[in-house]
């Protein structure tokens, strides 16, 4: 068999995989994983808020804190597993996308092109949870921020950075104002009360995460803009900086439950999926 047909068999077998009914289950079980990290991190915001606790409240704070507890790492070593499966799905995605993608102009690239974006995301979030379950967090070291800010126009790359995380906030907060995210339930899940209800559940965690992903842009854009990247900034900074303003608690707590609601949307879309 030539170099060719090798190809063209794993990529069929690829295709093949990619619209058969195991991705759909893999899929939603990925989505699961996904939603309980959500859960995890808002859990940790509250405990944050009142001063409980003294982990970051991000998604790497949240797996430390469900390793810290009776069988948390099988439980975590499950999240791993569930997420690498969001891994998967979403690089069939990139490669293959929908059959009918290429009947829109452009629409089935810019599709390919957030799906292989959210592939990368995904794996550093599994990557997050393996490290953490395995023991592998490491030190600190040197952040990413002042690495970049090294090279030559750093301070400016570091800048941009943020202001991509910022128009990415943008994109959530549209998705959650229009209602757009709605496309990814099937009719089942859109109809009655429980539709309403998961309706709700998107909007507003569409919109907290926009709240608190806005955040951290701005905190990027503001360490490239006065050259203080000694830290990387994250999620846990972003939900500290809620927490120093005034109500800052109460405000930490209202972010933590659209975080929740968040997580709740993800446990609707596994059980509704449409692909």
């Amino acid at each position: 068999m030539d170099k060719n047909s090798v190809v063209s068999t794993v990529k069929g077998r690829a295709e093949k995989a990619h619209d058969s009914q195991w991705m759909d289950h893999l899929a939603r079980a990925g989505l699961v994983a996904y939603g309980v990290v959500h859960l995890l991190v808002a859990w940790v915001a509250v405990q944050l808020a009142f001063g409980e606790s003294r982990r970051e409240a991000s998604s790497k704070g949240a797996f430390s804190e469900l390793a810290s507890h009776s069988f948390g790492k099988v439980a975590l070593w499950a999240l791993a597993v569930g997420l690498v499966l969001l891994v998967v799905w979403k690089v069939l995605d990139a490669v293959f996308g929908k059959p009918d993608d290429s009947s829109k102009d452009g629409e089935g690239w810019r599709q390919r092109g957030g799906a292989a974006v959210k592939a990368v995301l995904y794996a550093a979030l599994a990557l997050t949870a393996l490290r953490t379950v395995t023991g592998g967090g490491g030190g600190k070291g040197r952040s990413m921020t002042a690495t970049v800010m090294n090279w030559p126009g750093g301070q400016w790359l570091v800048a941009l950075a943020g202001l991509a995380v910022i128009g990415y906030a943008g994109y959530l907060a549209w998705k959650g104002w229009t209602d757009k995210f709605l496309e990814h339930l099937d009719a089942e899940g859109r109809a009655g009360e429980t539709g309403e209800a998961y309706r709700w559940f998107g909007k507003i965690g569409h919109l907290a995460k926009a709240v608190a992903t806005g955040i951290v842009g701005g905190l990027v854009v503001h360490a490239g803009w006065t050259h203080q990247g000694k830290e990387d900034q994250g999620l846990g900074d972003a939900l500290r900086t809620v927490l120093q303003q005034p109500f800052g608690p109460w405000l930490l707590c209202v972010i933590a439950a659209g975080i929740a609601c968040y997580g709740f949307f993800c446990f609707a879309r596994a059980r509704h999926l449409d692909r």
